[in-house]
């Protein structure tokens, strides 16, 4: 049951991701102009301090007496602090969704840098509108970008622990955290390996199909 809660975390906080910070690659990319570098460079801010810090900031504003909640109250739309913002699984995908987003917006971003820009100039001359232009043209050729974005981001974070520990509760455990325990207060060395192992064969194996989708995407896209 923690090896699929971890794979379905991982598999939701990747796709969160990439939906989140390929609008953001995009705006850098085509309409940043001379200031490209001064956007990746804000990109960049939230890594100067603690990965703990930051999943801690997000214990405050999903707490009970949080920024969330008290926002939700002053906007009258709860009359009283929820207790469903925090420890669970959604908790922990929203933390992670944040703390990886920079990591999957500079693969997209670099993947729509080499997008030549006469094709989609071309195709507008063929009668394509803005989004079938980006349908057609734009996104099968960052595709790879894309993938390898929800790449990196899905191989950490289904063994991540911190994150789990601090805003999961018990219906945020992940696999990770169970391992631990095996190798902590359990014990129970066997076990753990055996978690362990079984754990990195199975992201190997999601990692390998990953590649197979790539290469297959670059072929459509040429």
């Amino acid at each position: 049951d923690l090896l699929w809660r971890s794979l379905y975390i991982s598999l939701t906080v990747s796709l969160f991701t990439v939906i989140l910070a390929y609008p953001i690659a995009y705006f850098i990319s085509f309409h940043g102009g001379r200031h490209k570098s001064l956007w990746l460079f804000l990109i960049t801010i939230p890594f100067w301090t603690s990965y703990l810090l930051r999943v801690l900031a997000w214990k405050v504003i999903l707490g009970y007496n949080g920024v969330l909640n008290s926002g939700l109250m002053g906007l009258g739309i709860i009359d009283e602090p929820s207790t469903a913002l925090l420890y669970n699984s959604s908790a922990v995908i929203i933390t992670l969704t944040h703390a990886w987003a920079a990591f999957a917006i500079l693969p997209i971003f670099v993947s729509l840098e080499k997008v030549d820009r006469t094709l989609v100039e071309a195709a507008t001359d063929l009668g394509d509108g803005p989004l079938r232009s980006f349908l057609r043209v734009t996104l099968p050729l960052s595709a790879p970008g894309v993938i390898s974005a929800a790449l990196i981001v899905m191989i950490p974070t289904v063994g991540d622990y911190v994150t789990p520990k601090l805003v999961g509760g018990k219906d945020g455990v992940m696999i990770a955290n169970a391992i631990q325990a095996q190798f902590g207060k359990a014990a129970n060395w066997p076990l753990g390996a055996a978690l362990s192992v079984t754990t990195m064969l199975i992201v190997t194996l999601m990692a390998g199909a990953t590649v197979l989708i790539i290469r297959a995407l670059q072929r459509l896209a040429r």
